[in-house]
């Protein structure tokens, strides 16, 4: 049963987390890293279902909602308003679930659809990993989903850690950035397989540009200081023009000319900026209209932002 604060505590809780998350927007870096990009609170996530989350994607069919997941394999999709409150929960029936750690949400052939990615793995212990494609509900109610299609593949090396994954619609692709390397890698999968087999994941490259260690933030917090380039999440702009990729720390944006491929964009030095405060950031995408990206974390309370670069 999740702890129950008096209302007073309560109020008290959310002042502090908002004064710290307002803070952070402000928050400066030196070097090549830019001070934060224009952020605003959108809301606030405190509702004990949304305990751990660590995928967000947003709607293409209803405005001003989000989908999130928890980190795990509960198997709820939630849709929440992008103030932060619950308005329907969705279970996913028919899948095996193991470690579920981001998701996307796209359009393809004149039909809405969620991609729920469980791709996670600490240990680097899994043979094959799980990509599921649910259409996206017309109705915001409670109810049971089960996937249009499901992709398995394994990584062409070996097992790894990923939870980090963005779908370029127009051109059929799904991408994947791994978590633990060094620099961070790109995969791609096709977006709609002709077959029902095992694929195997194709390396496209590497990520150019991800932040060094902070000297001072190194030498205040060694430990999560060697965590901020980990990368969580990733999204790919509605106009499919630019490759947003989280880390602990750090938000990171590739922008592409028309018609070049993601190898090229993701070799040049991408735009490099400090996220607002977050308790841990794991959960990012952009706006319906491209303008912005929505970002926010595990343990609630967490602060849900919207990020204006």
């Amino acid at each position: 049963m999740p702890r129950r604060f008096p209302s007073r505590s309560r109020r008290t809780l959310l002042a502090l987390l908002v004064a710290a998350a307002l803070a952070g927007c402000a928050r400066t870096s030196n070097g090549d890293v830019d001070s934060a990009p224009a952020s605003g609170l959108s809301g606030m996530l405190l509702d004990p279902q949304l305990s751990e989350i660590s995928g967000l994607a947003a709607s293409t069919r209803h405005r001003d909602v989000l989908w999130l997941h928890n980190d795990g394999g509960n198997g709820r999709l939630f849709a929440v308003s992008t103030g932060g409150r619950r308005l329907a929960t969705f279970r996913l029936d028919g899948v095996t679930r193991t470690d579920w750690e981001d998701m996307a949400a796209f359009e393809l052939d004149g039909r809405r659809y969620l991609l729920v990615a469980d791709t996670g793995d600490n240990g680097g212990l899994r043979r094959t990993l799980q990509l599921h494609v649910i259409e996206e509900p017309a109705k915001l109610r409670n109810a049971r989903l089960t996937p249009a299609w499901s992709i398995v593949f394994r990584w062409p090396d070996g097992p790894r850690d990923c939870e980090a994954v963005a779908v370029d619609a127009a051109r059929g692709q799904i991408l994947l950035v791994s978590k633990k390397r060094n620099p961070a890698e790109l995969f791609a999968l096709p977006l709609r397989p002709p077959g029902s087999g095992v694929l195997t994941a194709t390396r496209v490259g590497t990520l150019f540009g991800m932040p060094e260690p902070d000297p001072e933030h190194l030498r205040q917090s060694p430990r999560r200081a060697r965590l901020d380039g980990h990368v969580t999440a990733a999204a790919v702009s509605p106009d499919g023009g630019t490759l947003a990729v989280m880390t602990y720390r750090y938000l990171l944006r590739y922008p592409r000319q028309p018609r070049e491929r993601w190898v090229s964009a993701v070799s040049r030095a991408p735009q490099v900026s400090l996220l607002p405060w977050l308790p841990q950031a794991e959960a990012l995408d952009f706006s319906a209209d491209g303008k912005s990206l929505y970002a926010t974390g595990e343990f609630i309370p967490a602060p849900l932002y919207r990020i204006t670069p």
